[in-house]
């Protein structure tokens, strides 16, 4: 039973930054507006594709989170993987507050660059862990390159 309920707090916490990001998204008639107005690149998606990406990854997320903290086998400490994981999440809203927020399209980018590299890093403390858990850091690492490249051509267009 307790480690039921490390999982399901694993995940939730997992979600936070989708939760504080949710205060930014482009359903409010404002950023909206914003949103739909930018000329963006041909290949990103429907709204509909991120709202079935995002809870996959951060489904994925919880659950190398939870493999971190039930893991019994390590003699490494611990605290490295919690803290990267704590940073990711924190630049992870960031990113929302500063592309849907603020409407800063540049600096988001920038940001978006500093989390990835804290992914990588995550992913490799993750793996050092528990091989899984890294594993599973990694389509949220490719998502990340592709935002990427989204939020540069709307710089670049825009």
């Amino acid at each position: 039973m307790k480690k039921f309920f490390i999982f399901i707090i694993s995940i939730l916490i997992s979600f936070i930054p989708s939760f504080v990001g949710m205060a930014f998204s482009p359903n409010g008639e404002g950023s909206d507006m914003w949103y739909n107005m930018l000329i963006k690149s041909v290949l990103t998606p429907d709204g509909w594709v991120f709202a079935v990406v995002w809870p996959i990854l951060f489904v994925l997320l919880g659950i190398a989170l939870y493999l971190i903290i039930t893991d019994t086998k390590t003699k490494l400490s611990k605290a490295k993987a919690y803290w990267l994981f704590v940073a990711h999440m924190v630049l992870n809203a960031l990113w929302t507050y500063l592309f849907f927020g603020a409407h800063l399209v540049g600096l988001a980018l920038v940001e978006l660059f500093v989390l990835f590299g804290f992914s990588i890093w995550m992913a490799r403390a993750f793996y050092q862990i528990r091989h899984s858990a890294g594993y599973l850091v990694i389509p949220y690492i490719v998502w990340q390159v592709f935002a990427m490249f989204l939020n540069g051509m709307i710089l670049y267009l825009n």
